[in-house]
Formats: C-alpha cells, structure tokens, sequence
C-alpha cells in the first residue's frame, strides 16, 4: 500500500439526477482510488438551496449504487470527514474565512449590489469585463457589519502554474482574477472557497473533475496557499459532446443514469462505455470492472472531447448481454417481467433466455420477448398481424398448424426441417411460411428464434395459439 493513499471524491451538486458527465467523472475517481488502494469520498454540495432536492440526492445515490461506484466515505456511509453535506459545515467555512482575514488575505465587503450594478454597467459600456476595484481591500470592517460578505484578496502581480494531469502545464495571470466572494453575508461559502476548504479538511490529495472548472483551478491554488495547506494534483476532464460536436444534452440521448436501468442497459455495459468515452487502452473496447481497475491511468485520458453515440453504447449492451452469465441475467430480466404482471417460474425462465440472449440488444428487450412464454394467448401487434395473418396466409398457418402438432416433440432442429420441407413443395422461402406462425405464436415479427420459440411454449400452448390465428385470419 502507498505510503499516503489517494484520496479522491467526487462531489454533485443536488440540483438534478446522475447525468452522464457526472457518471464518467465518479467512475474515473473511484477507478484511480481502487487501483491505488485509496479512498472514495462522495460529498454533497447543496449550497444551491433553491435548486438543491432531496429527489435528486436520491437519484444521485442510488445511480452511483446501481453502476457499482461505492464510496468509502460520505452520505449513508459516514465516515472520519463528517458531515458530507456543505451546508451542514458553515461553522467550518467560518472558521477558514476568519483566519484568511486574520492574516490579511481575505477582507469583509459592504458594496452594495446597487453600486456593484452600476460599476458593471460601466465597464459594459466601456467594453472591458469587470473587475472588482477592491473598494473594501482596507476598510477592515468588523464582523457583524451588516450584509458583509467575505471576499479573497488576490495578489495583484505573478502568475499561477500548475500541471495539470490530463492538460499539461496551465498559466494564469493574477491580474486576470479579482477580489472573488468566497463567504456570503448568511455564512454560506461559494463554490471555489466551500471546494477548497472540505478538500483541505477532507484530506483530498487529487481534485478529478471537468474542464469547465479550470477557470476556478488559480483561484483555489492561491486560497490553498493562502490557508497554509498542501496543494492537490489535479485532472481536468474534457466534456462529453453530442454528434452535433455541441454541449451533450436530452436532445442527444443523453439522460439520468437510472433511465439507462429503466432502459435495459447493464450497469457494466454503461460504466465500460463510459470508461471509454475518454479514456483508452489500446484497441480494447471491452472492459470488466476488474480490468478497469487494472489499467485505468490519467496518462491515456484524452485532452480532447470525447463524442457520446447512442449506438455504440447500444451496441455495447448487446455485447455485454451475450457475455454476462445466464443466472446473472434472469436476476435482470425477472424484475421487468413482474412490472410487467407476469409471475416468473424461475425454471422456465432458465430454459427461456437462451435463445432470446442472441439477439436482445437490451434487458427491455429481453423482457419484452420473454413474457410470451409465462402468458397465455398472444398481445398482437396490429400491424404485423394485418400484413401477415391474412385469408391468403391461412392455408399455410392450417398446415403449419399440422406439422407443430405432429413434429413438435422431436424438437426445433426436426420442425425447422419440416417447415423447410413444407416451403419448398409449396416454391416459397421459408420466411414466407415461417414469418406467418411467428405473428401467430408471438404477435410480432421480431421473436426469439422461431422452432425454439414453438418447443419452449409447448404443443398446447402453440397449438392454440396458431389456432387464434386461424380464427382471426377469417377462416
């Protein structure tokens, strides 16, 4: 074990669920902590208390619950660093911000959002971005001055380096920064004080997270050293994009981590594209959780965007579906199949995903074939019923109906050949007669393989169901 193990966290925002971007930064920080033998430390930054719910703390847990990413530390868990939630640490901010004060790197502010409006409207017209002009730097008000903030003093010459994991060497020059807020007037900090200050308390020893917080990287550097404590490494992850090369949203398939459950997707196939959405070994595409684990490094995490694509992630799935064990998958599928009213015979669910794991590209999918063989009679699909159970299909569904009767106990490799046999004296495909029977037994054109399908139902069962066919066809 390393003599000081990692500590890394990961540290969402309640305002909404797991999204993607979220996931793949929490992936990327729990895979460094199990390599390393360190510790994953999840923290809630709920100082958006407006925006800030219960319903998206809970779907933050349990998406990161479903992927497999436990944390060490943090909510339901605890830990040595408690609380895990910010606004239940502003004793702590406090604390922070009073010795800044004391040792002249912070001061308290009573600038008035009138006059910082106004100053604003200024520097708009004179086209130069703002900078606050340090009004409060020397009037050392005292605590307690009413609607006081606290605000970080910056040095007014230099620059700040650091070396960034995944982007190399990055420069700021302090006279780019101004005087931030880092506590408001009601005690709660801003983003990059409330960051620094857990990290610090937290032990955290890498700050893993998105690009679009480069910007905030100086500022902290300098609060860190202005605290007196060691500064992090650091890993700035580039954004995930839509095809469009825009900010991935909805609109590019891209949901909460629990619709993608909802959906189908194992939480091994997503955590594996997610890994790869940024991150290479290789010409590998596949990955377990273990050789994740193995051979994740910061040395092959891209610079650039990485382009999230539905269909590689589908395609992902439907790899990870053929691969995972049968009893693993049955305690997938079951739980959709009794969503959807059906009681589940754990043996015949055995003998039924066989031919079903071929070709489901989901566990929706799955479930969706499945259910046939736990129902009795068909839900039709009307419009593969239209096409295919007509009065013109209905002499080849009554022979059909025949050879099942006589052949079906000799199992699916015999009947396909009868089936065969049947198409060529009749100078059809086999499809011709074949895709009839499968709208009669499973209500859709899109089934497990057929012959299986008829021998899984049984002679009753596919019997009966063929002859509902009949009927409906007008015969």
């Amino acid at each position: 074990m390393p003599a000081n193990p990692e500590r890394v966290r990961f540290a969402p925002s309640p305002t909404g669920y797991l999204h993607i971007g979220g996931a793949r930064t929490a992936l990327f920080n729990w895979l460094w902590a199990r390599q390393q033998k360190g510790t994953f430390i999840l923290r809630i930054e709920d100082t958006d208390r407006e925006r800030s719910t219960q319903e998206s703390e809970q779907a933050i847990l349990d998406g990161l619950r479903w992927l497999g990413l436990t944390w060490d530390e943090g909510p339901e868990v605890g830990g040595p660093h408690a609380p895990y939630f910010q606004m239940d640490r502003l004793a702590t901010y406090e604390k922070h911000a009073a010795a800044l004060i004391a040792n002249g790197r912070a001061y308290r502010c009573d600038c008035s959002k009138e006059l910082l409006d106004k100053l604003r409207e200024e520097a708009a017209k004179q086209k130069h971005a703002f900078k606050y002009p340090g009004t409060c730097r020397d009037k050392n008000l005292p605590k307690g001055t009413p609607g006081a903030v606290v605000r970080f003093r910056m040095p007014d010459e230099g620059a700040t380096t650091f070396r960034d994991l995944v982007k190399g060497e990055i420069t700021t020059q302090h006279k780019e920064l101004q005087d931030e807020v880092i506590l408001r007037a009601d005690g709660v900090p801003l983003y990059n004080f409330g960051a620094v200050v857990d990290d610090v308390e937290m032990q955290i020893t890498l700050v893993a997270r998105g690009d679009d917080h480069i910007v905030n990287t100086p500022r902290q550097i300098l609060m860190y050293q202005a605290l007196g404590y060691p500064i992090p490494t650091f890993a700035h992850l580039p954004m995930i994009l839509g095809a469009d090369k825009q900010r991935l949203s909805k609109r590019h398939g891209a949901v909460s981590v629990l619709q993608y459950r909802d959906d189908g997707y194992l939480p091994g196939a997503l955590v594996n594209y997610l890994a790869r959405l940024g991150w290479s070994h290789g010409d590998q595409e596949i990955f377990t959780l273990e050789e994740l684990i193995e051979k994740f490094d910061w040395e092959h995490v891209g610079a650039t965007a990485g382009v999230f694509n539905p269909e590689k992630l589908l395609w992902l799935n439907q790899q990870w579906i053929k691969k995972t064990p049968l009893p693993e998958l049955a305690k997938h599928v079951a739980p959709l199949l009794a969503a959807r009213g059906v009681q589940v015979d754990p043996e015949r669910l055995a003998r039924v995903l066989p031919p079903i794991v071929e070709r489901a590209k989901t566990l929706v999918d799955m479930a969706d074939q499945a259910r046939t063989f736990f129902e009795r009679g068909v839900r039709f699909d009307e419009a593969a019923a239209k096409k295919n159970l007509t009065p013109e299909t209905r002499p080849l569904l009554v022979e059909a109906r025949a050879l099942v009767d006589r052949r079906i106990g000799e199992g699916a490799h015999a009947l396909e050949q009868a089936f065969r046999d049947l198409a060529a004296q009749r100078g059809l495909g086999l499809g011709k007669v074949a895709q009839p029977v499968r709208v009669a037994v499973t209500g859709t054109t899109v089934s497990p393989p057929l012959f299986d399908t008829l021998v899984l139902l049984g002679r009753d069962e596919a019997l009966a169901r063929i002859d509902a066919a009949i009927v409906r066809t007008g015969g």
